[in-house]
């Protein structure tokens, strides 16, 4: 199918790996224009690696939960490709915890990576769509914030009031042709999901689905709301978990 957005620009934060690497991969396999941003180089030069030839991608060095490069990362795109068609806000987890064992101090740098990062990322985006009439955000949230998650007390706050955040942003900026949605993952193949949990086996039979999510069906989905098909698709929180959530909503 195509969807209709090839040689559109995209910036993709969290990008050297796990989901934000596998929809970056899959926008530009539709034609996109894509940066890469992430905090290590070494990581995004591997991940440079993985895009087929013929695409066009770039690397920035960035950490968003600064707030004082999230202009600097937004630039450097528009100086590499001319703009922000498309932004794809990603973020890694804060550590896990729960309510006794987390400090309140915690909490701002965890709002910082996975709230406030994503705000400033669209303040810095959203007049230029504007101005075009034509953007697509997407965040790449959890869903944790459908059904929080044990020992995530950090990811389950930040995450659930970004999505209020977006859902707001959404009905703001509809009638100018911007999309704001979000995908809700649930457990994908991923090293952060490792990380967590160790043994991917076991995991994977907590799923109904009986597996892990593949990462690069994650990105297609992605790349789909960001689409010319998904115009309008907006304002809401679509969980892709392998049917482990439990509520109705």
């Amino acid at each position: 199918m195509d969807l209709g957005i090839a040689g559109r620009r995209a910036l993709v934060t969290g990008a050297s790996s796990g989901l934000g690497l596998s929809t970056a991969r899959a926008l530009a396999a539709d034609g996109v224009h894509v940066v890469i941003a992430a905090r290590s180089q070494e990581k995004l030069d591997r991940a440079l690696a993985t895009f087929p030839a013929g695409t066009t991608v770039h690397a920035v060095v960035a950490d968003v939960s600064d707030l004082a490069q999230v202009d600097a990362v937004v630039a450097r795109t528009n100086e590499l490709v001319g703009g922000v068609d498309i932004l794809i806000a990603n973020a890694g987890g804060p550590p896990p915890g729960n309510f006794a064992s987390t400090p309140v101090e915690s909490y701002d740098a965890a709002l910082r990576l996975n709230l406030v990062s994503t705000v400033a990322m669209c303040k810095a985006v959203v007049p230029a769509m504007q101005k075009q009439k034509w953007g697509r955000i997407l965040a790449i949230t959890s869903s944790s914030v459908r059904e929080p998650i044990d020992r995530l007390i950090l990811s389950n706050t930040a995450r659930a009031g970004l999505t209020g955040f977006l859902k707001t942003l959404a009905r703001e900026v509809a009638g100018d042709g911007i999309t704001v949605n979000s995908l809700q993952p649930g457990l994908h193949a991923t090293d952060r999901v490792s990380s967590l949990y160790g043994d991917l086996d076991a995991v994977a039979k907590t799923v109904p689905a009986g597996k892990l999510g593949d990462p690069d069906d994650f990105g297609h989905v992605a790349a789909f709301v960001c689409s010319e098909h998904a115009k309008f698709v907006t304002g809401v929180a679509i969980p892709l978990d392998g049917g482990a959530l439990h509520g109705l909503q």
